[in-house]
Order: C-alpha cells, then sequence, then structure tokens
C-alpha cells in the first residue's frame, strides 16, 4: 500500500479506538441546538455519523476520480494506438515511395549507363574506322613513295652508290 492509503487506515484505527473507549460518553445524551430548534441527543454519536458521512462521501470521490482517469487513460491508449498506426502507415508509405523512388533512379541509371555504353562503343567504333582510315592512308602514302622510290631506281635518277 502506499504512504496516503497508510495514513489514512491509521486515523480512522485511532478514531475507532478512541470512540470504543469512549463509548460511554459518545452515546450519552445531550441538548443540542439546531438553530431553530433544540434537539436532545448524543453528541458523540452525531458526531461519529457525520464523520462516517464525510469519509463515505471522501471514498466515493476518491473512486470517481480514479474511474475517470481510468477512462482517460483507455481513451488516450486508443488514441495513441491509433495515431501508432497511422504513423506505422505513413512510414510504410514513406519506405514504399522511397523504394520506387529508388527503383526509378536505378532504372535510369542504368538506361543512362546503357546510353553511355552505347555512345562509348559508338564513339570506339568511329575511331577505329578513322584509325583503320589513317593506317590506310598512311599504307598508300607509303606504296606511293616506295613506287616513287622504284621508278627513280629503274630511271636511274639515284646514283648506285646509295643503293
Amino acid at each position: 500500500m502506499k504512504l496516503p492509503s497508510l495514513l489514512l487506515l491509521l486515523v480512522l484505527a485511532v478514531i475507532a479506538t478512541f470512540a470504543a473507549l469512549n463509548w460511554g460518553v459518545f452515546v450519552s445524551p445531550t441538548d443540542l441546538s439546531l438553530g431553530y430548534t433544540t434537539v436532545y441527543m448524543p453528541l458523540g454519536l452525531l458526531m461519529l455519523g457525520l464523520l462516517a458521512a464525510v469519509t463515505t462521501l471522501f471514498l466515493a470521490f476518491v473512486v470517481y476520480l480514479q474511474g475517470s482517469v481510468l477512462f482517460e487513460a483507455r481513451r488516450h491508449a486508443r488514441e495513441l494506438q491509433a495515431n501508432r498506426g497511422l504513423a506505422d502507415r505513413a512510414e510504410a508509405s514513406r519506405f514504399t515511395e522511397l523504394r520506387i523512388f529508388l527503383e526509378a533512379e536505378m532504372a535510369k541509371q542504368s538506361a543512362e549507363q546503357t546510353n553511355s555504353k552505347d555512345a562509348l562503343l559508338a564513339r570506339i567504333d568511329t575511331l577505329q574506322q578513322e584509325l583503320r582510315s589513317y593506317v590506310e592512308q598512311s599504307g598508300n602514302t607509303l606504296a606511293a613513295y616506295m613506287g616513287e622510290l622504284e621508278d627513280r631506281l629503274e630511271k636511274g635518277a639515284i646514283p648506285p652508290s646509295v643503293r
């Protein structure tokens, strides 16, 4: 039990013990003024009855407060659970959107890489054709020079000592 509950039980036990020890005085009648009339009754018993009534009202109020707090806590728990569900769905939606976005980006990059591969292959083909053309031109030029040298040799334009 908590300290306030123990303290309340201790006070009630002290009052009950006090009333039991002084029961004769509590039940002895006396004249009591109610303002407009006078009543002959035991004051101690009246005070014990009022104490019991106030204690009962206090306990009823405590039960009411605890019940309302419990209902409020349950309502908050349901709202929290609903909000948690919304947050989970939103998070899942964001993950789905992110996955779709990443897949689209990867597909885009793949397409760009394919395009860049195609462009690179086309560039390599162009360079290869240019190289072949250059090699062919060099071969033709070399063949022309050799043919010219052969013509000169045949015509005797080059002295034999150089041969």
